[in-house]
């Protein structure tokens, strides 16, 4: 039925744009079109600057998506995005041109964007924005998931969380690594407790953020995942090619993260654990990631907690400030008293 009902909208198409009637939509966009998502389901991007928002509505606006799902769909999308990082801008054009494919609108204001959709996708890339996007979401009640990285700064991101809750609006912010399958396991208790472990990811430097903000963040999402929160102190070992950042958590457990800026770069690593050595890896793409935020969306309900997120930002933080002390510990008290917050 479904190869009939494409078929159908081709020739539908093709037969108006031979009559002269100008229709430009694109097979794809005529599906997206005709099957609309009843209200409460209708998603909205905030940010065209990053792959994430093509990967995301090419996998929620997909005709055979799966229930898991949600019967989410991506109905319209604000491009903007950084103003002064070149390669997240050079995106924009290209990814707004891409993704109007997909049946979604693009409009002129966040404002515009939140009178027509239930839930957002806040996916610009450059962090900086994100405190003054998510409160405007925040204040229009609608439940609000945002990409990496957060925010480029601690406080602000304690500032967003501290308006969601006082608006009671539902906000999480994760890396997809977090959703990697053995991850998850690791997470769910099949290894037993876990007393370390050891990650890595690419660590690209970009000036605006904090060093680890950028894409460290993936390989620190990864090791907080299995170790959970209690990490007390940060140490950072810093050269050109990489970074290892050791962390002391408050039970004496270690747990490490291998920035890599040299040589092949890759997601993983390993968990120490009472039922074994646990390899974390591969990723395998952002679909695990799109279904717990169709979950999300559903029961306002995060995957993760803010206590924890906002350690992950302190753990980063601290280990920029032990860069500048030339490698020595910093406690992530620091961090949050820094920012004006104590750590809970």
């Amino acid at each position: 039925m479904r190869g009939y009902t494409n078929r159908r909208l081709f020739l539908k198409s093709a037969t108006l744009a031979s009559l002269g009637m100008g229709l430009s939509l694109s097979p794809l966009a005529a599906l997206a079109q005709d099957s609309k998502p009843r209200r409460g389901k209708r998603i909205g991007i905030i940010g065209l600057d990053t792959s994430h928002s093509i990967a995301f509505t090419k996998t929620f606006n997909a005709p055979d998506a799966g229930p898991e799902y949600g019967g989410y769909k991506v109905v319209a999308a604000y491009p903007h995005g950084s103003k002064d990082i070149e390669e997240s801008v050079a995106r924009i054009p290209g990814y707004t041109e891409e993704i109007q494919k997909y049946g979604v609108k693009i409009v002129n204001s966040i404002k515009r964007l939140l009178s027509d959709v239930d839930v957002v996708l806040l996916e610009t890339n450059d962090g900086r924005l994100h405190l003054d996007q998510a409160l405007q979401v925040i204040k229009a009640k609608k439940t609000l998931f945002i990409d990496k990285p957060m925010t480029a700064s601690l406080s602000d991101a304690i500032a967003i969380f501290e308006a969601a809750e006082k608006a009671n609006v539902p906000v999480f912010s994760s890396s997809s690594l977090r959703f990697m399958a053995n991850v998850q396991e690791v997470m769910q208790g099949k290894y037993g407790k876990v007393y370390g472990a050891d990650t890595y990811s690419p660590a690209t430097l970009e000036r605006t953020h904090p060093d680890l903000y950028w894409y460290g963040i993936h390989g620190v999402e990864t090791l907080f995942s299995v170790m959970g929160k209690g990490c007390k102190s940060v140490t950072r070992y810093y050269t050109e090619g990489v970074d290892v950042v050791v962390g002391v958590w408050a039970d004496n457990r270690i747990g490490t993260f291998r920035g890599i800026r040299a040589g092949k770069t890759d997601f993983g690593g390993n968990c120490f654990a009472e039922k074994g050595i646990v390899s974390l890896g591969p990723f395998a793409g952002y679909n695990p990631m799109l279904v717990e935020i169709a979950k999300f969306f559903d029961t306002g309900k995060p995957p993760v907690s803010p206590d924890e997120t906002l350690e992950i930002l302190a753990f980063m933080d601290a280990a920029d400030e032990s860069k500048k002390r030339e490698g020595a510990p910093v406690t992530l008290e620091e961090m949050f008293e820094k920012a004006g917050a104590s750590k809970s």
